[in-house]
């Protein structure tokens, strides 16, 4: 039986694999969190977009300042999701683009928010950095990496209705944390169930 460390167990995996794999699972972790405090949220009726009430043509994209709490923000409407087309290419923050990392355009919030996405037809969810603007139709509310659309089950779709909710940048740290934590534990117990050499 081999134990490994943590710093170990992280030096195998492609630093891209372990930033994607954190992100999913920061994502999860920071989803139920959501739903568990949105509970017992007194929410302020401004801050709310109902989906009866409003049609989707006539949501407009909203800012942060407009809520009187900005992790209290969100938006429903269309997404779609680009790809292959911009891969390689310079965002609006100036990283470059990378379809399988978990991130999204967004006309009006601020770059490097980061947001919970839902699928509102599957109710799959998961968190994404803003780092880009668009999606250019004005019809859509984002445009979301080629990764995002797939792990939420639109890809085939093309288009979708979701739900945009803000998130705090500390609580995305700390599940990231916690994930990496995760991340170790997982693989010390896969090196214990191969064959010993």
């Amino acid at each position: 039986m081999r134990i490994l460390s943590e710093n170990t167990i992280l030096n195998v995996h492609a630093p891209s694999v372990v930033r994607r794999v954190v992100s999913i699972a920061a994502g999860l972790f920071l989803g139920i969190t959501l739903s568990l405090t949105s509970v017992h949220a007194n929410r302020p009726a401004a801050a709310v977009v109902s989906e009866t009430h409003v049609p989707a043509a006539q949501l407009q994209p909203a800012t942060l300042a407009q809520a009187k709490k900005p992790y209290q923000w969100h938006q429903v409407g269309l997404a779609s999701w680009y790809g292959p087309q911009f891969q390689g290419k310079e965002t609006a923050n100036g990283e470059t683009f990378n379809m399988n990392d978990l991130t999204c355009a967004h006309r009006s919030l601020p770059l490097g928010t980061w947001v919970k996405v839902t699928n509102l037809h599957t109710r799959k969810w998961i968190v994404v950095r803003v780092n880009d603007r668009g999606p250019v139709p004005e019809t859509r509310v984002v445009d979301l990496s080629s990764e995002a659309a797939h792990m939420l089950g639109m890809r085939q779709r093309g288009v979708t209705r979701v739900r945009l909710d803000v998130i705090d940048p500390q609580q995305v740290v700390e599940i990231a944390r916690l994930e990496r934590i995760h991340i170790a534990h997982q693989a010390a117990e896969a090196a214990q169930n191969e064959p010993g050499d």
